[in-house]
Parts: C-alpha cells; sequence; structure tokens
C-alpha cells in the first residue's frame, strides 16, 4: 500500500494543475470578454479550434511519456522540466497588452495556445503517473480520491481568492489585477509541482521487451473497448460541466441578481467538489464503481433540471442545488479516473503491450475536447441570446442564461450515463485481469 504522504505528494501535483485549469474554466471566457474586450462568439471559436490543436499534440505526448527512460522513471521528469515553463505561460494568457482589437485576438489566441500546449507536456505525464504508483485497484480510487481532493483545495483557492486578489492588488486596474494574480498563482504551482516530482515513485513497468511503434501502439488502443467508452463519455461530460461552470457567473450576476455573491457562490460550489470527491472511496468500497458512477450522473442530472425552475428571488436554494451538484458530480472523478488505470490493465491483457502514456493522453484529449466545446457553447450561446457585458440584461438573455446553466448540462449528464451503461470493466472483471496479468508475468517473466 502506498503511504498518505506519498498520496498527498501526488495529490499536490493537481493542486498545481488545478490552479490553471479551474481559473481557464471559471474565469477564462469572463476575462476574455469582460476584460479583454473580445466578442463571445469569438471567444468561443478560438477555444474550439485551439483544441483542434490538441487532437495532435495529446497522443504524441502520451507517445513520447511512454518512450522516456530517464534515472527519474517515465512520467515524473516531465513536472521537474516543465514546471516553470507552465507557470510563465499561464502569466501570459491573463496579461492584456495595449493592442488593436484585431491584435487583442491574435495575442489570446498565441498564448491561449501556448498555455494549452505547455499542459499538455506536463499533465499528461502527471495523470500517467497515477497509473504506475500502484497495481491495486482499490489503492488506485484512493489514490485518485487524494489527487481530486487536493486538485479541488487549487480550485478552491481559486474561486476563493481570485476575484478578492484581482480587486486588491489591480486597485481598480482590473486587467493588472488578473496578471498579478495568476503570477502569485504560478509561484504557488511551481512549487507543488517540484513537491510532487520529489514526492513519488514509479512502480508499475511496461514489459522490459517492449517496442513501441506510433501506429501500431494506436491500432492496439482502438482494439480497447474500454477505452472507446470511456473517450465518450470524457467528451459528453466536460462539455456539460464546463458550460454550466462557466456560466455560473453570469448565473449569479445576471440571472440571480446578486454579483457581490459570485465569490460565495463558486466557492460554495467547490467545498462540495472536494466533500464529493473525499467521499468517492467510501461510495467505492460499497458499490461497483461503474455502478455507482452512473447513479451519480442521474442524481446529477436531476438536480439541474431542479434548477431550472428556481426563481432569481430564490437565491439560497439556487446556492444549495448547486453545491449538491457539485458534490455529487465530483464524487464520480475519482472513479472516472481509477478507471483508466483499469482500462490501462485490460488493453495490456489483451494486446500484451502497456501503452500507459497514450492511454491517458487520448483520453485527457477527449477531456479536453469536451472542456473546449463546452467553453465554446457558453459563448456561441451567450452570443445567440445576445449578451451584452456590464448592463442590465433583456429577460430574453435572462432567460437563456438559465436554460444553458441547467437544461443542457442535464442532458449531457443524462448522455454519460447511457453511455457508461456499456462499459465491460466492473469489479469482479478488473480483479479478473489483475489476477491473470500477476500469473502470466510470474509464470513467463514477461505478459
Amino acid at each position: 500500500m502506498l503511504t498518505k504522504k506519498e498520496k498527498v505528494a501526488y495529490g499536490l501535483g493537481d493542486t498545481a494543475s488545478n490552479i490553471i485549469f479551474q481559473t481557464v474554466m471559471l474565469f477564462l471566457t469572463f476575462f476574455y470578454t469582460d476584460i479583454f474586450g473580445i466578442s463571445p462568439a469569438i471567444v468561443g471559436s478560438m477555444f474550439l479550434l485551439v483544441r483542434i490543436i490538441d487532437a495532435v499534440t495529446d497522443p504524441l505526448m502520451g507517445a513520447l511519456a511512454d518512450r522516456t527512460n530517464s534515472r527519474h522513471g517515465q512520467y515524473r521528469p516531465y513536472l521537474l522540466w516543465l514546471a516553470l515553463p507552465f507557470a510563465f505561460v499561464s502569466v501570459l494568457a491573463f496579461t492584456t497588452p495595449d493592442f488593436s482589437e484585431q491584435g487583442k485576438v491574435i495575442y489570446a489566441f498565441i498564448s491561449y495556445t501556448l498555455l494549452m500546449l505547455v499542459y499538455t507536456a506536463i499533465n499528461i505525464p502527471y495523470s500517467a503517473l497515477g497509473g504506475v504508483l500502484t497495481s491495486d485497484p482499490d489503492e488506485r480510487v484512493s489514490v485518485q480520491s487524494y489527487r481530486f481532493v487536493f486538485g479541488m483545495l487549487g480550485g478552491l483557492l481559486v474561486t476563493a481568492c481570485t476575484i478578492p486578489m484581482v480587486n486588491w492588488l489591480g486597485q481598480g486596474d482590473a486587467a493588472r489585477g488578473y496578471q498579478l494574480t495568476m503570477l502569485l498563482m504560478s509561484i504557488l504551482g511551481l512549487v507543488l509541482f517540484l513537491l510532487c516530482f520529489f514526492g513519488t515513485k514509479e512502480r508499475v513497468q511496461p514489459p522490459k521487451d517492449q517496442q513501441l511503434k506510433f501506429f501500431s501502439s494506436l491500432g492496439q488502443l482502438w482494439q480497447n473497448e474500454a477505452w472507446r467508452v470511456l473517450c465518450v463519455a470524457a467528451v459528453l461530460l466536460l462539455t456539460g460541466m464546463v458550460l454550466r461552470n462557466t456560466l455560473a457567473i453570469y448565473y449569479v450576476k445576471y440571472y440571480l441578481g446578486r454579483e457581490d455573491w459570485i465569490t460565495w457562490f463558486m466557492t460554495l460550489g467547490m467545498v462540495g467538489n472536494i466533500l464529493g470527491c473525499a467521499s468517492a472511496q467510501f461510495v467505492s468500497q460499497h458499490i461497483d464503481k461503474v455502478r455507482a458512477y452512473i447513479g451519480l450522473q442521474c442524481i446529477a442530472a436531476l438536480i439541474c433540471l431542479l434548477s431550472f425552475f428556481v426563481g432569481a428571488e430564490q437565491w439560497m436554494l439556487a446556492f444549495g442545488l448547486y453545491f449538491g451538484w457539485c458534490f455529487f458530480l465530483q464524487m464520480a472523478t475519482p472513479m472516472l479516473w481509477a478507471k483508466m488505470a483499469d482500462t490501462v490493465d485490460y488493453g495490456h491483457w489483451k494486446t500484451g503491450t502497456r501503452i500507459t502514456g497514450l492511454v491517458y493522453s487520448s483520453i485527457i484529449f477527449f477531456i479536453k475536447l469536451g472542456l473546449a466545446l463546452g467553453g465554446a457553447f457558453a459563448g456561441w450561446l451567450l452570443a445567440f441570446y445576445k449578451y451584452q457585458p456590464n448592463v442590465v440584461q433583456t429577460l430574453e438573455t435572462q432567460q437563456g442564461i438559465l436554460w444553458s446553466f441547467t437544461i443542457w448540462p442535464a442532458i449531457a449528464s443524462l448522455l454519460v450515463a447511457a453511455v457508461m451503461s456499456r462499459y465491460i470493466l466492473t469489479r469482479q472483471r478488473v480483479k479478473e485481469v489483475a489476477d491473470d496479468l500477476q500469473q502470466r508475468q510470474a509464470g513467463t517473466g514477461s505478459v
């Protein structure tokens, strides 16, 4: 079993990642539209275009990590090598240069693209590291629970501190406030990545005689039906999640009419995220994590649907439902990431090849595709409903924000539940695969 110290060290890496991920998910659209001055439609299109670039870089990064052979391991070295570049580019993305409107669009595209490229280069090896810390299926859920609790603590830092820090550091200049806030958060992220690097150890090794070729590895990946299910589920999940989280600011400010409560609303949601992640291991010990995952998606969809009927004056009920949605939806997150490690084992058992980095990177691509689609739909829907920043919105726009914040995320969760009903790696099946892999390795020295 892994020590708590190592689980915490691994979790700190996601604290560092989430400082950027949550800032992008929660604030970047608002930053671009209301601070930077770019139209919502352009922002949505830009988010989607960058994901097309990720379609190439994600699997390449996974394949590169699988081929890495250093004294620090396959995946850990990237935490050391890329922590500083990641921090630097994060500050660039939240810097507002004095350019023309077209110049700002070009700058935003370049800086956001660089941010996503560096995020890919450090986050994919970090994610794959979680699959080689242990081969115990139950410990994997525990590792991912620690990861996402600490990751959500990074998100809590973002939700609770971003706007107050922007106001304090900017002294009325929101653009400068965002830049200095990201500078401080990026320095913290740099330190946390280094703590993750020094506090973890890779234990699950690929077969010694394994020779990986990129296109043959892709073919073996496609043979893994469990991987295909997770890819579809990931894109649907993140599309709905990001759409709802992106519009949370707009929902509180323009529908509930409580701009002064934005920080509290988002912080309460992040507390729900943390408590949900912390509960995942307990739930998965008593309920098969496939069944639990499907049930949690249905509960999240029901909460979204109930939120549609909450009036603008019922702000306390709105807060409570948002907390509940975050709690149940994020309870499922460690289970999803534990399934990725199970999927690596299944592919290893089925094809004889262990491609941890490629499995994680390809699923992460679909996660980021969902991230892009959610952000893109948020921008497009705001434009469709004639949103104008910093003015009183029309009734049509308010209703559009409400629909986009409740109904569409509910549909996304129901689709995820339907897709996951086809996932074959139940607890019993995972145990059978793990036992067979151990027997083969003990008998022949390789799988």
